[in-house]
């Protein structure tokens, strides 16, 4: 077995354990594969591993990949995306996490209904008010919501954030627990065409923590592929 192989297996036992501690099965949380720098070897490692969903932040490098190799697996867009770079994505990613503001959900909406296709997105919730990370700010996100709904090419599926860095995993738990309250409130007004299947929260520090309270997509970068090589 390779350090891959074996870093995706413990990742699994470690989200099974957290699914079972909360309830829920662990075939509820998908794992990504975060790829961003990560060559395309180690990736289709990652892939002969069992992983199908991989994670990409720049357009460009997703581009590279997506053309290259060719591979039957989903690919999401995780980064921050520029408004001009959306009739790009449209056409690359089954789901775009980072959609924080109308002007870009609106060029997503006109660039999906170009591509003929309807677009799957999270809406990026900045839980933390840290100025450095994108994302609405919380008490906003609902507004936003309810303008994006209104769009026929974009289908919102949930949520995603990003909380601060923690030496100690369990102090990003207030953060996690914030964004699956956000959750519940949305899903209480019943917006139209609006789901809330998805909280696209934890990563490689954190991922644990966040499963236990609802994470069903974990980002998952230097536990799977060690630290990055820039």
């Amino acid at each position: 077995m390779s350090v891959i192989e074996d870093n995706i297996l413990k990742i699994r036992e470690n989200i099974a354990e957290g699914a079972l501690k909360s309830g829920r099965k662990p075939s509820e949380i998908q794992l990504m594969a975060v790829t961003k720098t990560v060559d395309d070897g180690r990736i289709l490692e990652a892939i002969e591993a069992g992983v199908d969903i991989m994670g990409e932040n720049y357009v460009q490098e997703a581009k590279r990949k997506i053309e290259k190799m060719d591979v039957n697996v989903k690919w999401h867009m995780i980064g921050y995306l520029q408004s001009n770079k959306a009739k790009y994505a449209v056409k690359l990613f089954d789901m775009i996490h980072s959609v924080d503001r109308m002007g870009l959900a609106t060029e997503l909406d006109k660039r999906s209904a170009a591509a003929g296709c309807v677009t799957d997105i999270l809406v990026e919730v900045n839980v933390s008010g840290e100025e450095s990370k994108s994302g609405i700010p919380a008490d906003r996100a609902p507004d936003l919501i309810t303008q994006i709904s209104m769009l026929e090419n974009l289908s919102i599926r949930g949520l995603m954030t990003m909380p601060p860095w923690f030496d100690d995993p369990e102090d990003a738990r207030p953060y996690f627990i914030a964004l699956r309250k956000l959750r519940d409130e949305i899903i209480a007004e019943n917006i139209n065409g609006v789901e809330m299947r998805e909280l696209s929260m934890g990563m490689s520090g954190d991922y644990r923590v966040a499963v236990e309270e609802g994470a069903t997509i974990v980002r998952i970068g230097t536990a799977i592929f060690g630290a990055r090589v820039y």
